[in-house]
């Protein structure tokens, strides 16, 4: 393996995992500001309890999902490219 080589290989693997970890920042902090705009919604009217618990799930699917999405980006990164 020459230097080309190897340095090809070694910003293949730093993209991988700054797309992976900046990946998951983002729905972290979102996922956290939700469950506190829930938890907040909830001390303010406890009967809405159910419709906010429904809306804050969805919500963090959708967020996780970035996160699964950042994720698969990283692995093609490291297997395909």
């Amino acid at each position: 393996m020459d230097v080309v080589e190897a340095a090809r290989e070694f910003a293949r693997l730093i993209g991988a995992g700054l797309v992976g970890g900046i990946g998951a920042i983002g729905p972290g902090i979102g996922i956290g500001l939700i469950g506190k705009g829930a938890l907040e919604a909830i001390g303010r009217n406890p009967e809405a309890r159910g419709p906010i618990m429904t809306n804050m799930i969805l919500s963090i699917a959708f967020a996780e999902a970035v996160a699964i999405y950042a994720l698969i980006v990283a692995i093609l990164l490291i297997f395909v490219a």
